[in-house]
């Protein structure tokens, strides 16, 4: 199994700007100044990404309250993005990473176990990025159920 380079704290975080769900552009850059917390997850709309959504969602306001802004990045179309936010009533930024070539110079794309076989895809990761664009930590194959709450618990939170 080939291993995509992986980010660690202290990394500089690889910089973007991708269209959003709601057919704008967001880029790293603009959110310098403030904690980032990206996660990749690999399509919207199914079980566990929809669960992981909504517990960013439900602690949105806390983790804002903390300093950090939550943003979400699959390789889905916005048009897909953009119903998924109105589904799940998402209340924070979903990109659009069509190419994958953000998701894989994040190392959260790649070669993966699913169901016992290895198949390339998008591997569920977090990243909190600081004010200045370096990487504080980086979470991958992290779980859909209970990762918030732990992220929360990480960044001492909770």
């Amino acid at each position: 199994m080939t291993e995509t380079a992986r980010l660690s704290a202290g990394d500089t975080a690889p910089d973007w700007s991708l269209p959003t769900d709601n057919d704008d552009r967001l880029t790293l850059k603009d959110l310098r100044g403030r904690k980032v917390v990206l996660y990749a997850y690999p399509a919207a709309m199914t079980p566990g990404c929809t669960t992981q959504a909504c517990d960013f969602r439900d602690s949105l306001a806390s983790l804002q309250a903390a300093g950090y802004e939550v943003v979400g990045i699959s390789p889905d179309k916005p048009a897909k993005l953009a119903k998924f936010r109105e589904r799940d009533a998402i209340t924070f930024p979903l990109v659009s990473d069509e190419d994958k070539s953000v998701l894989t110079a994040y190392g959260a794309f790649g070669e993966k176990q699913n169901y016992g076989r290895t198949v390339q895809g998008v591997i569920r990761s977090t990243f909190v990025i600081d004010e200045n664009g370096l990487i504080e930590k980086a979470f991958y194959n992290v779980k859909a159920t209970g990762h918030v709450a732990k992220l929360r618990r990480d960044l001492g939170l909770d």
